[in-house]
């Protein structure tokens, strides 16, 4: 029996103009609380930005975001994960080393901070995932720790900048989940823990669960459930991990294959 779904947002629930099919959540939603299904957006986003996305809907949600190093739930932090300030520090400063073409997002408990001089194009970007955003000059006036620091280049050579942050592989989890995009958290933090601990919280194990996903970032949630599915538009290296391949995310392929899936499910509620 399902009982948690677990889905990434940028491509795979969400479509390619950043948004998603709401008429059909409706749908979905009604499916999953009559089936008392939990529902967990998983995803690089800050949490305030799948609350912005999803509006009066977000009560319902368990939010893992921030690159899965925060689980929210009901406008409260249920587990967090940070890398110390002294370590991510030293990161950025190999990472502005390395290029100063690249857009750095030092994300912190208050905010995601990138520097003063970015450019608009750039800015719009970090908004698409971010909804509490910072300037500074120079990112050591952070004395926070980080949730996470985030790199955008749109010259796309974030697998190539990842293997230059190799002095931090065992400090660090780093992950390039596309050529444009790498997320650094604390060690061994990643979707799959994080997912672990709240199928701990919510007891219920990967034979309860759907995963859903389309990135390199994607592989340790599909290890996380019986029913991982990658969307067509995945990478070829997740659909070797997942267990089946479903339609698009142009195609509202989460919620679809949710109503398909959950409908052979006996509702767990008791009518009168």
């Amino acid at each position: 029996m399902i009982k948690l779904v677990l889905t990434d947002m940028d491509g795979t629930f969400l479509n390619n103009r950043g948004d998603f099919n709401r008429n059909l959540y409706n749908d979905v939603k009604k499916i999953m609380r009559e089936k008392d299904v939990f529902f967990a957006p998983v995803t690089g986003k800050q949490c305030e930005r799948v609350e912005e996305l999803f509006g009066d809907d977000v009560n319902d949600l368990w939010i893992l975001g921030d690159s899965a190093t925060r689980i929210k739930h009901n406008g409260e932090f249920v587990y967090e994960s940070l890398l110390g300030n002294k370590l991510g520090l030293e990161i950025i400063q190999l990472l502005e080393e390395i290029s100063l073409e690249h857009t750095i997002i030092a994300c912190t408990k208050e905010a995601a901070v990138v520097k003063q001089d970015i450019s608009q194009e750039e800015a719009a970007i970090v908004r698409g995932s971010y909804a509490q955003v910072r300037q500074v000059a120079d990112f050591k006036e952070i004395t926070d720790d980080f949730v996470k620091i985030t790199i955008h280049d749109p010259s796309l050579n974030c697998f190539e900048t990842r293997e230059k942050l190799a002095p931090f592989f065992e400090s660090a989890y780093i992950v390039a989940s596309e050529a444009a995009w790498i997320d650094i958290a604390d060690a061994n933090v990643h979707k799959g823990t994080t997912v672990e601990q709240l199928q701990r919280m919510l007891n219920v194990s990967p034979e309860e669960t759907i995963a859903f996903g389309d990135g390199y970032n994607d592989i340790e949630l599909m290890n996380r459930a019986t029913y991982s599915f990658a969307v067509r538009n995945a990478v070829q290296e997740l659909k070797d991990t997942a267990n089946f391949i479903t339609r698009s995310n142009e195609e509202d392929a989460v919620m679809r294959t949710i109503i398909q899936l959950l409908a052979l499910q006996e509702s767990t509620k008791v009518t009168e």
